[in-house]
């Protein structure tokens, strides 16, 4: 029986839903018996448990060093001290990388991979290519454009993009050029361009049953909002939700509708505030038939997400790859982009410079940046008409058909 490495850098949540839309195409394209290891931790490795409670022993905890927490996103300065010192009961990183590849290593030397899948974790390549073991690195990132305040970076950019170089192939999860959304976050060099296959967006592609309309759903009927999205690990979901409550409290939005989606599987969140400044449950301002400015839901099922995307006018996220391309090219609806990080920056200012969205990195930035959209909507309509046209969605399944073929060559 073949055996297939999955190992998913853990974090955010991007890398996971990527790895798991790819799983669950697999079999459709690898004919023979195969069984899959996946690597982990915290947050995706608990995710996994419960996903697979029946292969437990198919799952790996690997304590794969991530940045440090800071208040708004990574930590940079904590992350750096980190490399030497303990840091928020992280030992240092030295000491983490050596115990991590060990571990790695270990299992490597366990299951006798046939082929290695990796989303994000750089040491599984290298293993994999002391091994002459096939490995595919599925990213949305290479070399990504550094802004002047990030420069001192570079070093540890150049270091990671040797090491996503050493996979056998590097399945970029985003459409072919020109409709590259991460475009600014890549920058092959000419030594891996010929191991470069744009694979396409790992979008859902479950097609979401509608079934009895929800209290929400019925809520927001025939109304003009915009969809808020908190996403990412603890400190990016706090850090764009303390962004958002700054714009809600200017003055432009006074009247300005919103639905904020928390990325938390918290009902004590789901509320509704009116325009007379109460709070109701959703129920209760369905049936009252409040006239309502402000929805905050803990977690959306997948029927009221497509609804609320459905009927939105524009979206506001941070600037996540995996999140934008489903908007921008799911729904073709224009995104307001508040950024965490330079990865964000690179692939909301591509979307501003194409005109499918706006970037704004300033609390009076994203006022302005409704009334744009507002007032030039139909210039945008064009524009994203025309990117989701050259939208390519098929990510997991091109990736799959990928893993079949090397399977298949090595027979």
């Amino acid at each position: 029986m073949l055996k297939i490495g999955e190992f998913i850098y853990p974090w955010g949540s991007g890398h996971y839903s990527r790895m798991m839309r790819l799983n669950d195409v697999l079999r459709d394209h690898i004919k023979e018996e195969f069984e899959v290891h996946f690597s982990s931790k915290d947050h995706v490795y608990e995710k996994l448990l419960k996903k697979f409670p029946d292969e437990k022993e198919k799952i790996h905890e690997i304590l794969m060093p991530t940045p440090i927490d800071g208040k708004f996103g990574p930590s940079v300065s904590m992350s750096l001290m980190n490399l030497l010192l303990p840091i928020s009961k992280n030992p240092p990183l030295v000491r983490q990388i050596a115990n991590y590849l060990r571990e790695e290593r270990k299992l490597y030397n366990e299951e006798k991979f046939d082929l290695v899948i990796n989303d994000g974790d750089m040491g599984s390549n290298i293993l994999a290519k002391n091994r002459n073991i096939p490995s595919l690195f599925i990213t949305n990132q290479f070399r990504p454009k550094l802004y002047n305040t990030r420069s001192y970076l570079y070093p540890s950019l150049i270091f990671v993009a040797k090491q996503i170089a050493k996979a056998s192939k590097i399945l970029v999860a985003d459409s072919p050029p020109p409709y590259t959304m991460c475009e600014y976050n890549l920058n092959f060099i000419e030594e891996v361009k010929d191991k470069v296959v744009y694979v396409g967006h790992f979008t859902n592609s479950k097609k979401v049953t509608k079934e009895n309309e929800s209290d929400l759903e019925k809520l927001i009927q025939n109304n003009e909002f915009g969809y808020w999205m908190r996403t990412g690990n603890k400190s990016t979901n706090d850090g764009t939700g303390q962004r958002y409550e700054e714009v809600f409290h200017q003055n432009e939005m006074k009247k300005e509708k919103r639905i904020i989606s928390h990325a938390r599987n918290d009902p004590t969140i789901d509320s509704v505030i009116g325009i007379d400044g109460k709070k109701y449950s959703v129920s209760e301002a369905l049936e009252r038939k409040i006239d309502w400015i402000q929805i905050d839901i803990g977690f959306l099922s997948e029927q009221e997400k497509d609804t609320i995307l459905n009927l939105c006018k524009y979206a506001v996220v941070n600037g996540s790859h995996t999140v934008m391309g489903e908007i921008m090219g799911g729904k073709s609806k224009p995104i307001i982009g508040i950024p965490i990080y330079d990865e964000h920056t690179n692939n909301i200012r591509w979307a501003d410079e194409k005109s499918l969205g706006v970037l704004a990195t300033k609390t009076k930035e994203v006022t302005m940046a409704i009334s744009k959209i507002k007032e030039n909507y139909e210039e945008f309509e064009g524009n994203l008409r025309d990117f989701s046209k050259n939208f390519m969605p098929t990510g997991a399944e091109n990736s799959a058909k990928i893993s079949a073929e090397i399977l298949e060559e090595k027979r």
